[in-house]
């Protein structure tokens, strides 16, 4: 293999290593230094810092690491910010560069963007195994119980919902010692976790229903610069939903926009002929209009 020294070279060389990059451990890690001379106004000159890493790679892809097949029945474990440079058997090989708004993220986010794009790349095997996620900190936590949901980490949800993530704690050690620490730790009473959910689309929650004919009701609106909708969710003892959304076609506040969504939804109550329903939303002002008692049924 001879040493590129052109940009055509260079990309070339690049792209052949992309191509068996599953192949590769920490690919872009050690790529890294080349990988600066396709910036622009970069000077396109050979120094010992891209030959060390060039004769780095000469010599990993001359003894690669063996990896294997995927066992049924036997759960997978997806390693996260991992950097040791130990030898094991592998299934599949990873390397991510964060864009530079990715960059910015918060630690706990960064870890989680992470775990979805591989999710991604590696949904075939995902799928069918229970996959046990060795981090420093625990990201399906983080999304699962965080309160105010944002745009992306909503959509991290959703993503990761149709699989079966266990976390496992993480110890900063080298080799074959993670293999001990899993076998200290077993999981004897383990079962697989469901999410089944009756609407893809619609993130609920189950519960026990006091009453079997009663409804449920979930209202929001929002403004923003960019406009004014209002949303709401409606579902029937049956747990059967009907979602309402519809934008705005005036200016307004956030107040003014829950105050529209709260009767959108009553009506589409009435349309059916729901005799008890039972309202949620994060406008108390709303709810106590609505009440007229001055206590508001409704969780925040």
């Amino acid at each position: 293999m001879s040493v590129p020294k052109t940009e055509s070279e260079i990309r070339g060389f690049l792209g052949r290593l992309n191509y068996i990059a599953r192949f590769v451990s920490r690919l872009t890690t050690t790529c890294a230094p080349i990988l600066k001379l396709l910036k622009k106004n970069q000077r396109k000159e050979w120094n010992p810092d891209y030959q060390i890493a060039f004769e780095g790679i000469k010599r990993y892809l001359e003894k690669p690491p063996v990896l294997v097949p995927a066992m049924p029945g036997r759960p997978l474990i997806l390693y996260l910010m991992d950097d040791t440079g130990r030898k094991e058997q592998a299934i599949y090989y990873l390397n991510k560069k964060f864009t530079y708004c990715e960059q910015r993220y918060p630690t706990l986010e960064r870890t989680c963007c992470a775990l979805v794009w591989a999710t991604k790349r590696l949904r075939q095997y995902m799928l069918a195994h229970t996959t046990w996620l060795i981090a420093k900190i625990d990201p399906i936590k983080y999304i699962l119980e965080k309160p105010a949901l944002t745009g992306r980490i909503a959509r991290w949800k959703m993503a990761l919902t149709e699989f079966d993530i266990v976390y496992t704690t993480h110890k900063a050690i080298k080799g074959r010692a993670v293999v001990d620490h899993l076998a200290y730790h077993p999981l004897p009473d383990y079962q697989p976790l469901s999410h089944e959910f009756p609407d893809e689309d619609i993130m609920t929650i189950s519960g026990a229903r006091t009453y079997q004919d009663e409804w449920l009701m979930w209202f929001d609106g929002a403004s923003n610069v960019l406009g004014n909708g209002i949303g709401a969710v409606l579902a029937s003892p049956t747990d059967q939903c009907f979602p309402f959304f519809a934008r705005l076609g005036f200016n307004c506040t956030n107040n003014m926009a829950k105050y529209e969504a709260c009767p959108m939804e009553i009506i589409m109550a009435v349309e059916r002929r729901v005799r008890k329903l039972k309202v949620f939303g994060d406008s108390a002002l709303v709810i106590y209009q609505l009440k007229e008692s001055g206590k508001p049924g409704t969780q925040s």
